[in-house]
């Protein structure tokens, strides 16, 4: 097993394309060919980190948070980022990290929390626009079911609990090649008329290289034509935070409890109590100041997130309670939901739970 065929496991649970624009995703360091000697899954690539992959032999480190975030411009080992980075290049280990690719996917980082708390009726709370594209090509009407069928095969025409989705509508094409063409139908230099289906799907954006190798291998045209759009409709597997309910309404002091028990931190910072029954919980992993609007639109009680600051509790305004429970953590069942996928996935292959505490952040 090379590097490659983890990274396509991750890839199938949080495709890359949905992470955010400001993240730095991916393979930060290491070659994706290189034989894979051992996981070792962490929440953040610390020195210690990469110690403990030498010690475990892990020669790949998949880590929640990227160690580079923005760009190195030296190596020289002055800081902690380069300090790892160096040790893992000398120890030939990789570093894979998924971040807000997994925020943003619909069993990622929100539901493990959700399902920490045990929430029921889990919806997307910020959707990620621009995540529907919809193909549509002309093909004759002799080829048109061998070529939806390459094109659902490829995952186009999913939508919702419905597969294999198309909208089709017969005509006539027309064509005239030049001295340079080789038409399958009809002769070059001839203006042409042939009896065509046009084939409109949807797919989510990061199949689009799948969809259009797939095209192109089942289409019998020497030229392909086809139309690639970006929809604008609401994609609810797709996005940031998550809303859900709880079995039974709590009042605001056994829900703190309630969370800060089940999430295991130390300590809750929140907003005032609004002295009414707490059910509808919207949560965001990591730093989440960002969605208050969004919690209050969809009629949450309480946010749960971290990283708030000051003045970001005033934007509460009697609305709803915000909840910062922690940076860490809001994400440290993410590295054991990790572990478990792979270990589905790779069932002949120890993937190794990191020991290690990365949190930078002491409680007094």
């Amino acid at each position: 097993m090379i590097i490659q065929d983890v990274i396509n496991h991750l890839h199938n649970l949080a495709p890359l394309a949905y992470a955010e624009d400001f993240d730095n995703v991916g393979l930060l360091v290491g070659d994706k060919n290189q034989e894979v000697s051992g996981i070792l899954v962490t929440l953040d690539t610390l020195e210690t980190v990469v110690d403990e992959a030498i010690e475990t032999n892990c020669n790949l480190i998949v880590s929640f948070h990227p160690i580079i975030f923005s760009g190195l411009k030296k190596l020289t080992g002055k800081t902690y980022v380069e300090r790892v980075v160096i040790k893992a290049i000398q120890h030939n280990i990789a570093i894979f990290s998924i971040h807000t690719a997994l925020d943003n996917a619909f069993q990622g980082v929100n539901s493990i929390i959700c399902d920490q708390l045990g929430l029921t009726n889990k919806k997307i709370l910020i959707p990620q626009s621009g995540t529907i594209k919809k193909l549509q090509t002309y093909v004759p009407k002799v080829n048109a079911e061998a070529l939806r069928t390459a094109l659902f095969n490829a995952g186009a025409g999913n939508i919702g609990n419905y597969e294999s989705c198309s909208f089709n509508v017969e005509g006539e094409g027309t064509y005239l090649g030049n001295e340079n063409s080789n038409p399958v139908i009809g002769t070059k230099g001839e203006l042409h008329t042939e009896k065509e289906v046009a084939i409109s799907v949807t797919f989510k954006k990061h199949l689009e290289p799948n969809l259009l190798q797939a095209l192109f291998d089942a289409h019998p045209y020497e030229e392909v034509a086809y139309e690639i759009s970006t929809l604008e409709n609401t994609n609810q597997h797709i996005g940031i935070g998550m809303i859900g309910e709880l079995n039974d309404a709590m009042n605001t002091e056994d829900c703190l409890n309630f969370i800060k028990n089940k999430m295991n931190t130390d300590c809750i910072r929140y907003s005032k109590s609004l002295n009414k029954p707490i059910k509808r919980i919207a949560v965001l992993g990591g730093s989440g100041s960002f969605a208050i609007s969004a919690a209050k639109a969809a009629n949450a009680d309480i946010l749960v997130t971290a990283d708030l600051k000051y003045h970001d509790f005033f934007r509460a305004e009697n609305d709803l309670i915000l909840a910062d429970i922690g940076h860490y953590e809001s994400e440290q069942f993410t590295k054991s939901f990790l572990v478990d996928y792979l270990s589905k996935k790779i069932t002949n292959f120890a993937i190794i739970l990191s020991k290690t505490n990365t949190n930078p952040i002491k409680y007094l």
